[in-house]
């Protein structure tokens, strides 16, 4: 962590981004995804990338499933030399994004990607089996995954860490969170203590919190998810930090976080 931005700091910084309310926020109907207060979410994910993630001002940062700026609006008050780019299959969230943070951050881009998802872009063009990342190759040092394997299927995931691999600069971080099977997370979904509340299936490898619309949120048996990760060439940096929607009584933050780099 640079000396600009040492823990005291980097608490305090949080602190302003969360209650600043002269950050711009986007409209409520450009909320697709994701709940709870917008600008402290972006805040504590902030410390996150720094803290877990080895972010610092001077990283590449790629943002896949940039959504409406939550990463991006408090990481224009990190950055330094970097530079971020965020890229998401919904084009509304894309364009506010363009017209209330890059003219004021020319270093901020942002650009839509045409895939098809049931959920959130049902139209679109590319299957994400078949996805590549519009960037060139080791053209990112941070790489930023959040909610966004929470919504993906297994061949999706793996096509997406492929690509990863390709992206992520030697020596880089990618940041992803996850909600993972192990033996905790499933005791929590038995003991009616996990949210989402996935069905209690010990001998299943993939739940789904509603059968109805499966992508809505997805957990992986924790092996599984990582397979897919170094079979593209990726290794996960350190064990999980796991989160509080398995009932952990010390969960950091919601969902599992996964910080993984070139094997």
């Amino acid at each position: 962590m640079s000396a600009r931005h040492d823990e005291a700091g980097l608490d305090t910084l949080a602190a302003v981004l969360a209650g600043n309310r002269f950050m711009p926020v986007p409209p409520p109907e450009l909320m697709l995804c994701g709940d709870g207060d917008f600008r402290a979410i972006g805040a504590e994910f902030l410390q996150h990338f720094v803290r877990r993630g080895g972010l610092t001002p001077e990283d590449r940062v790629l943002d896949v499933g940039c959504g409406v700026g939550r990463m991006a609006l408090p990481l224009t008050q990190y950055l330094t030399t970097g530079s971020y780019h965020g890229i998401d299959v919904i084009a509304p969230a894309i364009a506010w994004c363009s017209a209330a943070i890059t003219p004021v951050y020319p270093a901020f881009t942002f650009a839509h990607l045409d895939v098809a998802h049931p959920l959130y872009h049902p139209i679109g063009t590319i299957v994400p089996e078949a996805v590549t990342l519009p960037v060139d190759d080791a053209s990112a040092d941070f790489i930023a995954l959040v909610s966004v394997l929470t919504h993906l299927d297994e061949a999706s995931i793996a096509r997406y860490a492929v690509e990863i691999a390709r992206v992520l600069a030697p020596g880089g971080r990618c940041f992803a969170t996850a909600f993972l099977l192990n033996g905790p997370s499933r005791a929590a979904i038995a003991g009616g203590g996990a949210r989402p509340a996935f069905p209690d299936d010990p001998g299943a490898s993939v739940l789904f919190a509603d059968p109805e619309a499966p992508l809505a949120a997805i957990a992986f048996d924790e092996d599984l998810l990582l397979s897919h990760f170094v079979a593209a060439g990726l290794r996960r940096r350190r064990p999980a930090a796991y989160g509080g929607w398995s009932g952990r009584e010390h969960g950091i933050g919601f969902q599992d976080i996964c910080i993984f780099e070139h094997g």
